[in-house]
Parts: structure tokens; sequence; C-alpha cells
């Protein structure tokens, strides 16, 4: 009898597997916002990540198909450059496997904990970006202007003094433009939490980007 009830909810998860590739496909990723969070998809999503973590591919293969697209959405919407993403949402998923261990679900939900796992990944590979030489896209007679480019590495570095809560409330609500609420069901916060972290995380921005663009004028006079 035992052994009936432990394979039921792997049955059920290779059934979901199937049916959301059925419906979806595996071909290019698409960006998608939407989840089910309802309890029973909740707790087919507990199962899953237990089973994966046991070397169960088909699980493995439902956690893929069920949140590949968030990913891949979410991770695009910070590099902007969709075959990055795609490379990137790849990686993701490849390392997965061994990755899942560090997973706690009594701490946050897996949908923010993959998230989380994901905008880590894309700005990593945003800092490992090598710089095209200005000499070889400008040509010499074009006088330079830098000044877009200061301002986005300005912001960058601002967003990394940030502590990891604010910064992931940050971009999810101006990057990836998800309302309080779909940001509070992510983190596995209150809805008044979320507001307490984007007014905090923009105040502190403000002043980061102040001191930021205050310093090389500061050098100057020096």
């Amino acid at each position: 009898m035992r052994k009936v009830t432990e394979m039921a909810p792997r049955a059920a998860i290779s059934r979901e597997a199937d049916r959301i590739e059925i419906t979806n496909g595996r071909g290019r990723f698409r960006r998608r916002r939407t989840l089910d969070h309802s309890p029973q998809s909740e707790r087919l999503v507990l199962r899953a990540v237990a089973s994966a973590k046991e070397g169960d591919q088909d699980a493995f293969r439902f956690l893929y198909l069920r949140y590949a697209d968030n990913v891949y959405g979410y991770v695009a919407s910070i590099l902007r450059d969709e075959h990055e993403a795609e490379d990137v949402t790849q990686q993701i998923f490849a390392k997965l496997m061994t990755g899942l261990v560090k997973y706690e679900p009594r701490k946050v939900p897996f949908s923010a904990w993959i998230l989380r796992v994901a905008h880590n990944a894309a700005i990593d590979h945003m800092r490992s970006r090598r710089p095209v030489p200005i000499e070889e896209v400008r040509s010499p007679d074009v006088e330079a202007d830098d000044t877009g480019y200061e301002k986005l590495l300005d912001l960058r570095e601002a967003l990394n003094a940030l502590p990891p809560e604010q910064r992931e409330v940050i971009v999810l609500r101006f990057v990836c433009g998800l309302s309080p609420a779909e940001i509070a069901e992510r983190i596995g916060r209150s809805e008044d939490a979320v507001h307490g972290l984007q007014h905090r995380g923009r105040r502190t921005l403000r002043r980061e980007l102040e001191r930021l663009q205050a310093a090389p004028a500061a050098r100057v006079a020096a």
C-alpha cells in the first residue's frame, strides 16, 4: 500500500509535465509573468522539488516546463537581449539539479527562489560582459558621448549597493513591471512589506546615485 501512495504524486507530476508540454510545446522560450499559486498547484511543486532532489527526471522536467518561460522573461527584462537571456536560462536549469539542494521550502516559495537564482545569474552575466572597444563602433570623426553608458554603470553600482530584498523588489517593480501584490506572492512577503521595501529601496537608490554622480565632480575639483 505504501508503494502505491508514494507512486501517486510522481504519476501526477509526470502527467502535469506531459500536459504542459502538449499545451505549450518545447520550442523557443516565451516571456511569461503569471503562475498558478493555488494550494493544489503549490503542493505539486513541493512534491516535484523533493522528487527532483532525489534525481527524478520527470520531476525536473515538470519544474523546467513550469518555470522556464517565467525565468526567461525575468532574465530578458534585465539583460535586454533575448539571445543572451535564452543562454542564461539554459544555464540556470542546467545547474538546477545540483542547485536544488540549497532550496528550503520553509523559507520562501519555490517560484520566488528560482527568480532570485535567475536574478543573480543575470547580474553575474552582465558583470562578465566584455565591452567592445569604442573605436570599433564609432567613427573617429564623431565626438564621444559616454554619458549614457556612465549612467548605466552608475545605476548598476547603485543597485548592487542595495540590500538584497530591496534590490529584488525594485527590479521586480520597475524593471519587470509587476504590481506590489504580484511581488508579495513571488517573494513570500506581505503587500505592506513590499511597499516598505520599495520605499526604502528607492530612497537608498536615489542617495547612491547622487553620491556616484557627485564623485567625478569632486575628483575634478580636487
